[in-house]
């Protein structure tokens, strides 16, 4: 595996490779990488000739400082795990490799950006934006993989791709979770032996609900999701939403995709996870 820090060199090898007819699929991570980012490579490798990873723990998608400072930065066991799945390249630049003083963006990107995870996290998807943009751009990939853990930021990267009419097709991978059922996270880390326990309300609650949901009973459903997790010790619950999962407004019978999001604090950690209910 090449490892790059600087982005000259890395986009120079990427186009000399492109240009002998190889294909590339990129894989974009902020580290701290667990057996769902490794699904991600692994679908990488099936369909491109070579996978490139970034690790770059991005500022400017982060409302609160306490939690950039927090989140888990273990390059080098990353690096290993990434050596064993079979990626080709990875890039680890430092901030200042991404980023100049004082640089100003803003993407109209529409409702989407303030629901669900917007609302709670405001700002968060300008940030989202801005580094992938300038990840494609470095990366000449024909392919990225993105989680379904994360489907509203799937949802506005594709709105983004669409709006700038970039040369990228987006790919999303299903959701790799523990034993329990507890979607694979590098937050997860910060859980406590009960703190995991507590968790697998949220997965529970949303199997429970793809059991039972029929197009007409969405409000019941929601109100039921919300009283079995709100019962859980240790559980602030953020939102439970069944939406749409074209636009994230609340579904309707006629929505094509249907999905159940929910966000919610575990302890101290903040944890998110959804599941399609039908259509997708």
């Amino acid at each position: 595996m090449k490892t790059f820090t600087t982005k000259q060199p890395v986009h120079q090898y990427l186009l000399q490779l492109k240009a002998t007819g190889k294909s590339i699929g990129f894989v974009a991570t902020m580290g701290a990488l667990h057996q769902g980012h490794l699904s991600l490579i692994q679908l990488a490798k099936q369909q491109n000739d070579i996978v490139v990873c970034s690790i770059f723990v991005n500022p400017t998608q982060f409302n609160d400082p306490k939690d950039l400072e927090k989140y888990p930065r273990t390059l080098d066991a990353d690096s290993r795990l990434l050596e064993g799945a079979g990626c080709d390249v990875l890039f680890a630049p430092g901030v200042n490799q991404m980023y100049d003083d004082n640089e100003q963006w803003h993407l109209n990107i529409g409702e989407t950006e303030h629901l669900l995870e917007g609302e709670f996290r405001p700002g968060h998807y300008q940030g989202v934006t801005q580094v992938v943009y300038k990840l494609f751009n470095i990366i000449p990939a024909g392919r990225a993989y993105f989680g379904q853990k994360d489907y509203q930021q799937f949802l506005i990267i594709s709105k983004m791709v669409q709006m700038l009419k970039l040369p990228v097709e987006l790919v999303m991978c299903p959701i790799m979770r523990e034993p329990g059922g507890l979607a694979m996270s590098s937050r997860n880390v910060h859980l406590s032996a009960d703190d995991r326990q507590h968790a697998l309300v949220l997965s529970g609650t949303l199997n429970h609900i793809k059991d039972k949901f029929t197009p007409d009973n969405i409000a019941a459903l929601k109100q039921e999701a919300a009283q079995l997790i709100n019962a859980e010790p240790g559980v602030a619950l953020e939102y439970f939403e069944i939406a749409d999962g074209e636009t994230l407004h609340e579904a309707t019978p006629q929505s094509k995709t249907i999905v159940a999001l929910v966000a919610a604090k575990v302890g101290n950690t903040r944890l998110i996870d959804n599941v399609v209910l039908a259509g997708g």
